[in-house]
């Protein structure tokens, strides 16, 4: 089973291909995607990586985490699930 990996404060000049190709460095990514704002389609400064194998995600937590990225010390963490929230009016 994949793990679902958060990756925050990313500059907004981020691609997914720079993302992936930095998850990659520690094992096998599955898909990388930054999340954009839907009005402007401008990054959000986050992100979302999985990766195939538990371990290789463990490791490229504990190794990216504060990791200097364009300027910026970015965030990894295991993703929480995502919380439902009662819809918009």
């Amino acid at each position: 089973m994949s793990k679902r990996i958060f990756v925050g404060n990313l500059p907004f000049s981020t691609t997914e291909q720079e993302l992936n190709e930095l998850f990659a460095e520690i094992g096998q990514v599955e898909s990388a995607s930054i999340i954009s704002n839907r009005y402007s389609g401008r990054s959000r400064g986050f992100g979302f990586v999985e990766m195939t194998d538990d371990a290789e995600a463990d490791k490229a937590i504990e190794q990216l985490n504060g990791k200097v990225v364009g300027e910026r010390e970015i965030v990894v963490s295991e993703a929480k699930p995502r919380e439902e929230r009662p819809p918009r009016d």
